[in-house]
């Protein structure tokens, strides 16, 4: 599972990628709850647009941020039944973490170390998300939050070698640049040859 990650600095590399401008002032790192720059594209206009969405997804029917505890990875295996999922999925809510590196727990010295996982070209990553918006029912603020997708990484060559021995290996959904558009375009039905990490960008 991924706790948390270094939002990306790199506006050059999202300006030539994805075409919008990187947010200013929001946190370096994001933990459940905090604010990172997202990505989205509009169905109906098809303007790709960016912004900043609070990292832990709130589901539409939530009362209150608290989820947000529980709901910061979504597992594709079950992304479309899970009720805090499965409404912004079949409305193909699909958006992109931008992140310099994130950080999963190595256990090769016996105890937790965390470890900053980044690309083996030192380039942003851009991780498969899935969000949401929500009403603040005290303040009225429309919230947007996401949950970033993960899949099994027990054959991965990289990623197998985090979390602690006995646990089933998972990793978030790496996508290369030339995968973000697409993945921003995809439908339900065609997200699953997405979900592969053997097409994800060499990681060091």
């Amino acid at each position: 599972m991924c706790i948390s990650f270094a939002s990306t600095q790199n506006a050059v590399w999202v300006k030539k990628h994805l075409g919008v401008d990187l947010p200013s002032d929001y946190p370096r790192e994001a933990f459940p709850g905090y604010l990172a720059p997202f990505v989205m594209k509009s169905h109906q206009s098809g303007r790709i647009a960016i912004g900043l969405a609070e990292f832990g997804l709130i589901p539409h029917w939530s009362k209150d941020r608290k989820i947000q505890k529980h709901t910061y990875n979504a597992r594709f295996e079950t992304i479309a039944e899970k009720p805090s999922y499965r409404t912004p999925w079949k409305s193909r809510r699909y958006g992109i973490a931008l992140v310099d590196h994130f950080f999963e727990p190595s256990y090769s010295s016996g105890k937790a170390v965390r470890t900053a996982i980044q690309a083996a070209n030192d380039e942003p990553l851009g991780i498969a998300s899935i969000w949401d918006t929500w009403t603040d029912p005290t303040s009225g603020e429309v919230v947007t939050s996401f949950s970033l997708i993960t899949i099994n990484a027990d054959k991965h060559p990289f990623m197998s070698a985090f979390h602690k021995p006995e646990e089933e290996k998972r990793t978030p959904v790496l996508l290369t640049p030339e995968q973000m558009l697409s993945w921003l375009d995809t439908t339900p039905e065609h997200a699953n040859t997405l979900m592969h990490h053997e097409y994800f960008p060499p990681l060091k």
